[in-house]
């Protein structure tokens, strides 16, 4: 009898309900829902909710409409607390982590959820780690590609000061999700016409990888499996400038691991959402297909949602590749299962073992 191949969405989001949310949250204008659920907030800040799959219920009944098994829920990009205080950023982050392990605590069969921390508060990053880890059972720690440091510099989150945050990663045998945000904080241009998220984004996830494999970090922390947001695909077309400036200006990257050796590396993953098949054919000539998964980015309007407008459901762009001959099946199959469980588990059999068994229920 042959096995069912599951669907496992490797790049899904989650709302707490209003009511969910601490009060202190609101007080301080940190983040929170409207009564209504119309619009999410934050000081100054507010988006609409666009669909009624951000919240849980709702997500679940959006999963079997579209027969998804099971999803990978990152935390919310306005929850890295770049720019609170301390007690403050702490509070929020912790209210996050302990609102998603409650999700996949409830709901084992249909999530998998992840854990963020602060990297410019190494120490209580790596504590919050270990928490997360040991006590709340989640294996997937999600970072910024950018966050703000304590004198208020701008950094990657791949810089040498954060190394201890990836011996922890290495040693608890972690997946990690990186996913831009806050663009605008400390890129001067006007935000108008959504730029932060058509373009300015992608450069983020661009220059997150430029510094995770100048540092090698891919083989330095082998336990560790990275992988970036929306294709990371500005760093697909970007990869031969890259090789070139390395090789042509060896005086700027002395001590530095050369970008070709990333290439396809077994420990670097990249998500499907990338909008066009030529953008995804590019991404797998590149690194491969069994560096690719599932990612809808559900349910924010650039993830790969049902629309009429654009003739578009969850999971069109794997159907339209294999049309156009880009994958084959047993390809599209394991960009929904096998590669989001590797990235997930690694090598670790019997992790993966438990993840299918948790999955069928």
């Amino acid at each position: 009898m042959t096995k069912r191949k599951l669907r496992i969405n490797g790049h899904s989001h989650l709302l707490p309900y209003p009511e969910e949310i601490p009060q202190f949250m609101h007080d301080k204008g940190i983040f929170w829902v409207d009564k209504d659920r119309k619009f999410m907030l934050q000081k100054d800040w507010s988006r609409p909710v666009t669909d009624s799959s951000f919240f849980l219920d709702e997500k679940l009944e959006w999963m079997a409409r579209f027969n998804i098994d099971h999803a990978v829920v990152l935390n919310l990009s306005q929850l890295y607390g770049n720019g609170l205080r301390v007690e403050e950023m702490k509070q929020a982050l912790r209210f996050q982590n302990d609102f998603n392990a409650k999700v996949q605590r409830e709901n084992p069969s249909k999530f998998t959820c992840g854990f963020v921390v602060h990297p410019g508060f190494v120490r209580g990053a790596c504590w919050e780690i270990e928490r997360c880890v040991e006590e709340l059972g989640l294996q997937l720690l999600c970072l910024p590609t950018h966050y703000m440091d304590t004198i208020g510099t701008w950094r990657c989150i791949f810089d040498e000061e954060n190394e201890p945050i990836f011996e922890l990663a290495n040693k608890y045998n972690l997946a990690v999700e990186i996913h831009p945000y806050d663009g605008e904080k400390f890129i001067k241009l006007e935000n108008t016409s959504w730029r932060f998220h058509l373009i300015r984004m992608l450069a983020q996830c661009a220059d997150a990888y430029h510094f995770l494999t100048l540092n090698g970090y891919q083989d330095k922390y082998p336990n560790m499996r990275t992988c970036f947001a929306h294709g990371g695909q500005l760093a697909q077309i970007n990869l031969g400038r890259r090789i070139q400036g390395f090789d042509g200006r060896p005086d700027l990257f002395e001590g530095k691991s050369h970008p070709g050796k990333a290439v396809g590396h077994k420990n670097i993953f990249f998500d499907t959402l990338v909008h066009d098949t030529g953008g995804l054919q590019l991404l797998i000539k590149n690194q491969g297909s069994k560096q690719v998964l599932m990612g809808l980015d559900d349910p924010y309007p650039l993830g790969e949602m049902e629309s009429e407008k654009q003739s578009s459901y969850p999971g069109k762009i794997l159907d339209l590749a294999m049309e156009r001959h880009i994958i084959t099946e047993i390809e599209r199959d394991a960009i929904w299962e096998d590669n989001v469980i590797q990235w997930l588990c690694g090598d670790d059999v019997a992790a993966k073992d438990k993840l299918v068994k948790r999955i069928l229920g």
